[in-house]
């Protein structure tokens, strides 16, 4: 019956979708934690909790569980939870072995609202950063399909959206697992770094036609703001808009760092051509001191999930080198 009652929603979904987006609010992370109501026939008890984008979610069921974001995915089954369908990039990015009964509803930035309804999902997780996503909202509520916008930016979004998802499937085990021990591995480099001197960096998200300078709004530079590294965009706010070479000389960081995105060796040609062919580059202190690094994408410009600790200590290792003995 509920099958039929979504099919026949899918239209007045699709109309929906064409002339309705959702209201542009914004939640905090911490938001998301979920509440559970009791109930006292039994059944598995609602859960209410406000999401990223500030909708209220109520959710009666995740046994059918759709992820538009290969790493919310990840996030759903290192929790324990099963999945009816995801988008490309868990398979393709992510590497998950879903197995053939998961529907791929397309990919992360075209999602197949009829795919997504014909799984019969009683709970959708989607992107806040994704307009394709956030245009979804009204269709979905038209047809009746609980959903919950999620944005994780930084560990401890990471670890909140891990004890929600726990909370869920029941499996306190993973999240001391796959969140708190990452936490305790976390917090020991933090205290680590809090007693070595500050480098300077700077950070590079390159790709095929250009270079820009990045601060803490990127996974990287949470990272190094919360290990006590000084993001030369914090003392020259230019960079964000112009990177300038000049201003990089003239600043001399001890690390640069390069995030790439999309086909990695045409992003990196692009930076070797507009820069590092310049025979200043080659006078930087960081490049001298073999402290230019290119950052690894699944640790960088993937969401690391289980994986944060190894970001933490990737980057603790190049920002404080005596202390990598101690980072393991």
């Amino acid at each position: 019956m509920r099958r039929w009652k979504r099919c026949l929603a899918a239209l007045l979904a699709a109309l929906l979708l064409a002339g309705c987006t959702g209201p542009a609010q914004s939640g905090s992370q911490s938001d998301s934690v979920s509440e559970t109501a009791s109930q006292s026939d039994g059944a598995q008890p609602a859960v209410r909790f406000t999401d990223a984008m500030g909708y209220e979610v109520a959710l009666e069921s995740w046994d059918r569980v759709v992820s538009l974001y290969g790493s919310f995915a990840e996030a759903w089954t290192l929790a324990g939870g099963q999945l009816v369908g995801a988008t490309s990039d868990a398979v393709e990015e992510r590497g998950l072995d879903l197995g053939e009964e998961v529907a791929i509803i397309g990919s992360v930035k075209t999602p197949a609202l009829e795919e997504i309804l014909a799984t019969d999902p009683d709970f959708v997780m989607l992107s806040a950063d994704i307009a394709a996503q956030t245009e979804l909202h009204d269709a979905l509520t038209a047809a009746g399909v609980p959903h919950a916008y999620y944005r994780v930016d930084t560990f401890e979004d990471y670890r909140a959206m891990m004890e929600q998802f726990c909370g869920l499937t029941g499996r306190a085990d993973l999240y001391e697992q796959n969140a708190a021990e990452v936490d305790r591995r976390i917090e020991t480099m933090r205290a680590l770094a809090a007693g070595e001197e500050q480098p300077t960096v700077l950070l590079l998200r390159a790709y095929a036609t250009g270079v820009k300078a990045k601060g803490a709004d990127q996974l990287a530079g949470a990272i190094l703001a919360d290990l006590g590294a000084k993001n030369l965009v914090d003392q020259y706010q230019s960079l964000l808009e112009d990177l300038s070479l000049e201003e990089i000389i003239a600043a001399d960081p001890d690390v640069i760092l390069v995030v790439t995105m999309g086909d990695e060796q045409e992003a990196l040609d692009y930076l070797s051509t507009n820069f590092e062919t310049n025979p200043a580059w080659a006078g930087l202190t960081a490049v001298q001191n073999g402290r230019f690094v290119v950052l690894p994408k699944e640790l960088f410009h993937y969401k690391p999930n289980a994986r944060w600790g190894e970001s933490y200590a990737y980057l603790a290792k190049i920002l404080y080198p005596d202390l990598a003995g101690q980072l393991d």
